[in-house]
């Protein structure tokens, strides 16, 4: 079973910085308290527990991440800091006075200020350094395809909401008539590396020229795997039974050790946070049936996996005749929306009940969100392969949703449906665990809930 993490590359300056970050707190916690108390504390709970707060709290904050389609200023990256910084030093005030004796040299003026203080300015000044490399790394690509494919291609980059400093150059395979050629001109800096699409009808002067180019030490990938790397996510344009019979991944076949593994993870947190957020569950259901007396909750039939048709259950959130009539796409600002309901749907707390759904085994925890057998049928007819989703159980949050904001209409189905295909064809412990987290952030900043537009 081989990992792929091809998510990770972009996402590694979060890595790194949280890591960065943890050495910060660490080693100013140990010299603090070495000048303080004469002595190195060791292995210290209270380390552990400064770490963790601070880099969830960064994380939460937005520090690991720059905002899509600008540039980190030095004032976003010292203001964020700050917020941390205040942050922790307001649960200090609460700890460090429970928690301390007074005669205790750990305390929250001789401790905690000059602590957070030099962490602060270290892991802004990391920050700055950090933005600097990213900004002066370039990346340039040579794609060749065919024109549909370029087009597709083309397209998808101006809806890009990746942050790296990538210029390509697209260029028709049949255009082509000496790879070195094309690596001679029309860049100032050396290729990065080159992307090919299906290579049907291709002549063996240029597929020996890829190989002689890629022996020579020149990054030389597929086309969907540069999307992977680089968009996060596979255009269903792309994709065609050839690629599917010999792409690696797609570990999550019923019956592999995957599966299994996955439904064991399930199970355990599913019914663990079915206990946990009980009292949550039923202060909902209290509060919608105050609203208008009418049923807590509410059945929907969804796909499920292999074109199967699932039963889910959900908080209500619409007003109880809100589609007598038919299905229909949920809007910006949705009149069929309650009151209760639209800070259920913002906390997503709508979504608790499909817990159970999990346990049954009707969904997972991470997969592709279901839709609506209806609306699949008319998805399925404009979207090629838009079935691929179902190829994995549904899940309560999935890789879409956390990098795409809520959709409502064809063209955002279609965006949704090539994160739903990276990640059945990358799916492992270590992305669902990443979903998860940033779920969780989603979750307590109220974002990702609305939908983008109308159909």
């Amino acid at each position: 079973m081989a990992l792929r993490t091809p998510w990770f590359q972009e996402r590694s300056k979060l890595f790194a910085l949280s890591v960065l970050d943890a050495f910060w707190v660490g080693g100013f916690y140990n010299l603090i308290t070495a000048l303080r108390l004469g002595h190195g504390p060791g292995l210290d709970p209270i380390a552990l527990l400064l770490i963790c707060t601070w880099t969830g709290l960064s994380y939460l904050g937005g520090r690991y991440s720059s905002r899509v389609g600008r540039r980190e200023n030095t004032v976003d990256i010292v203001g964020r800091t700050l917020l941390v910084v205040l942050l922790m030093l307001g649960l200090g005030v609460v700890v460090f006075s429970w928690g301390f004796k007074s005669s205790d040299p750990r305390t929250f003026r001789g401790f905690l200020i000059p602590l957070l203080s030099c962490v602060g300015v270290a892991s802004a000044l990391c920050q700055l350094l950090a933005r600097q490399l990213i900004q002066r790394r370039r990346e340039p690509w040579i794609l060749v395809s065919s024109d549909s494919d370029l087009a597709v291609i083309a397209r998808e980059q101006q809806g890009s909401r990746s942050n790296r400093a990538i210029t390509t150059r697209l260029v028709p395979l049949q255009q082509v008539h000496s790879l070195s050629e094309e690596l001679e001109t029309g860049n100032d800096l050396p290729w990065a590396g080159l992307a090919v699409g299906e290579l049907h009808g291709v002549s063996d002067t240029l597929l020996q020229d890829l190989a002689n180019s890629r022996a020579a030490g020149l990054r030389v990938s597929t086309l969907i795997s540069w999307c992977e790397t680089f968009l996060h996510r596979v255009p269903p344009e792309l994709i065609s039974p050839e690629w599917r019979l010999r792409a690696e991944g797609f570990e999550l076949i019923p019956g592999s050790l995957s599966w299994r593994v996955k439904r064991l993870g399930d199970l355990g947190l599913a019914g663990l946070l079915l206990l946990v957020l009980a009292p949550v569950m039923l202060l909902c259901a209290v509060l919608i049936w105050l609203e208008d007396r009418g049923p807590v909750f509410y059945t929907q039939q969804r796909s499920g996996i292999n074109d199967t048709t699932i039963r889910i259950l959900k908080l209500r959130t619409m007003s109880v005749d809100a589609e007598t009539d038919q299905a229909r796409w949920a809007q910006r600002n949705d009149p069929r929306v309650t009151r209760t309901g639209q800070w259920l749907r913002r906390l997503r707390l709508d979504e608790l009940p499909q817990l159970w759904n999990v346990i049954r085994g009707d969904m997972s925890l991470i997969g592709p969100r279901p839709e609506r057998p209806e609306i699949d049928s008319q998805l399925e007819q404009q979207i090629p392969n838009y079935r691929l989703r179902y190829l994995a159980r549904p899940g309560l949050s999935g890789w879409a949703q956390v990098c795409f904001p809520y959709g409502a209409s064809v063209a955002d189905s279609r965006m949704k449906l090539s994160y739903d295909i990276y990640y059945i064809r990358n799916a492992n412990l270590l992305l669902d665990l990443f979903i998860l987290i940033k779920t969780i952030r989603l979750v307590l900043r109220a974002a990702g809930s609305e939908p983008r537009g109308r159909p």
